[in-house]
């Protein structure tokens, strides 16, 4: 089952510009998307003692969206590392956002909690999100039960933690706030999150940095491709938005060669029945998502976007005995697709494309005795039926993005004057058909729930906006060009960094001293990092300050 894998998680770690490598490339490692987190000598879960908050289930009992309410608690899981405490220092939360916090505890370890805590002789914490991980309020995730996955639940989860908690270890200390300074760290969701939090919370948490942060709600999010358009290798986006068009002007205009264009790929066995097509498309359009994957650490970049760009610019056919390598197939498919000009330019990269989606996404399935059906179908209303805890996978973000946040990565939505980089199949209606199926949901989000916290326009006092300047999830935060001011002057009291090069929350990550090198981390992100370490520094002194003013 697919599970509108077009929808990439907000929470998938993003990679930073590697050249394109010498001679096409064929194969990625493995269907599934890259592993985040390199596991190094020591795994990071081994190192942090997992613990637990009681928290409430319902913090909102005059709101009517949650009834009936709850006067339940449930227990927020969450790690911390007081290895450079002092007395004075911060506790500085990272929230881990729409995924198993455990991915996150690398970020504890060397990524950018480490390098603030080791900076401020702060605490360093990683903080589960309500209905992720372990940490469910509910016995079961039906419909009904996931009323309480709102964001503003989520938030003050993490407000009611910093005003709670009780560090094993150091309970002769009072480390809750506001008599200890907080701080807030998230990256993509989370970013905007912590964003939020500022907003709602600045007499609980004292400055927080969002990263990556999707502050805009948007329901139709075409412009998640339009940074790939805009800073993708020209030839690679030229290949690709002829192809996916050649293939939208079968699937849509000249459907007699529907049934040969699905052959020419090894998909003849998915779903027949043409109001099923998009399922095709939606594999078609797989490859070109590895872009959000890119990281400035080869230890956890994933190379597959430059590979496939490799393989539908190659002068050269790459194929073998498994795949096609049939010309004429191309040709006709061409010509029917409304290329007939461009046969001679256009049918080796056609054949390179339907290669590499053999390879990398009929093959591995059929191996593993599935049907494509299996894979990639997104019409099973029974799958859709399943709710209990082990769905939390993949049923917990997609409520929240069916209920509240949008950002359906649509190619129907991309104005007519320009070819879309993904099938223009993947409309709204068929990017939601999680929504109806699994939640009986039918109409958009409420976006206004979430932008009403500031969208684009989003400021405040110790509030941190970094973004990647080649980010796909920038079109959605206070650097789009679609904000009002997305040039806005950066200051220690709000910064407003922009990574050049960089894509999804590039600061967010570390390597241990000794994996460094003069290019790793590349200077972009050094001087990101060594700026929010300072303006921390800065604010810390600040609250200190206050501090003895008020006594």
């Amino acid at each position: 089952m697919a599970v509108q894998r077009s929808l990439v998680f907000l929470s998938l770690l993003a990679t930073a510009v590697v050249s394109l490598a010498p001679g096409p490339l064929f194969k990625r490692d493995s269907l599934d998307l890259p592993l985040l987190y390199r596991r190094d000598d020591v795994d990071p879960s081994t190192l942090y003692k997992e613990h637990n908050i009681s928290v409430p289930i319902d913090y909102f009992h005059n709101d009517t969206k949650y009834e009936p309410h709850s006067n339940g608690t449930f227990p927020l899981r969450y790690w911390f590392d007081a290895s450079y405490y002092k007395d004075g220092g911060p506790v500085i939360v990272l929230q881990s956002g729409e995924t198993d916090a455990i991915g996150r505890l690398p970020f504890l370890q060397k990524g950018i909690v480490h390098k603030l805590a080791q900076a401020t002789n702060g605490i360093g914490v990683i903080l589960e999100h309500r209905y992720y991980g372990t940490s469910f309020p509910t016995p079961d995730l039906s419909t009904s039960n996931l009323r309480f996955l709102t964001t503003e639940q989520a938030l003050a989860d993490m407000a009611y933690f910093a005003q709670n908690v009780i560090f094993e270890g150091l309970e002769d200390k009072c480390l809750t706030a506001p008599t200890t300074a907080y701080f807030g760290y998230g990256g993509s969701y989370a970013g905007a999150f912590v964003a939020f939090l500022r907003v709602l919370y600045p007499e609980v948490y004292y400055g927080t940095i969002s990263s990556s942060g999707v502050t805009e709600a948007i329901w139709d999010f075409w412009r998640y491709y339009e940074p790939v358009r805009e800073y993708g290798p020209p030839d690679c986006i030229d290949k690709q938005t002829k192809l996916i068009n050649v293939a939208d002007n079968i699937l849509r205009n000249n459907t007699k060669y529907t049934a040969q264009l699905k052959s020419a790929f090894g998909m003849e066995s998915i779903t027949t029945s043409a109001s099923y097509d998009d399922d095709f498309a939606q594999v078609l359009s797989y490859p070109i998502g590895g872009w959000q994957g890119r990281n400035w650490d080869p230890e956890i970049n994933d190379p597959s976007f430059y590979e496939y760009c490799g393989n539908i610019t190659s002068p050269a056919l790459i194929s073998n005995a498994t795949t096609s390598n049939d010309t004429s197939i191309a040709q006709t498919l061409l010509q029917a697709g409304g290329y007939a000009n461009e046969t001679s330019t256009l049918a080796t990269p056609l054949l390179n494309f339907i290669n590499y989606i053999q390879q990398n996404y009929v093959l591995p399935v059929t191996a593993d005795n599935r049907t494509l059906d299996q894979a990639y179908g997104n019409h099973n209303q029974t799958f859709y039926a399943q709710d209990d805890l082990s769905q939390s996978g993949w049923r917990s973000w997609p409520y929240q993005y069916c209920t509240q946040w949008g950002y359906l990565q649509t190619g129907s939505g991309v104005p007519p004057t320009q070819l879309p980089l993904v099938s223009r199949l993947l409309t709204l209606e068929y990017n939601s058909l999680i929504c109806r199926y699994a939640f009986n949901i039918t109409t958009p989000p409420d976006t206004d729930a979430i932008n009403k916290y500031g969208g684009y326009n989003i400021s405040y006092d110790r509030l941190a906006i970094v973004d990647g300047e080649e980010d796909p999830w920038r079109e959605a935060s206070p650097h789009s060009p679609l904000a009002p001011n997305p040039n806005r002057t950066s200051t220690t009291e709000r910064p407003f960094l922009l990574i050049e090069g960089a894509v999804h929350h590039w600061d967010e990550n570390g390597r241990f001293p000794n994996e460094t090198t003069a290019t790793v981390p590349p200077e972009p992100v050094k001087e990101v990092q060594a700026g929010e370490v300072a303006f921390v520094k800065a604010w810390l002194e600040e609250f200190h300050a206050g501090n003895r003013e008020e006594l």
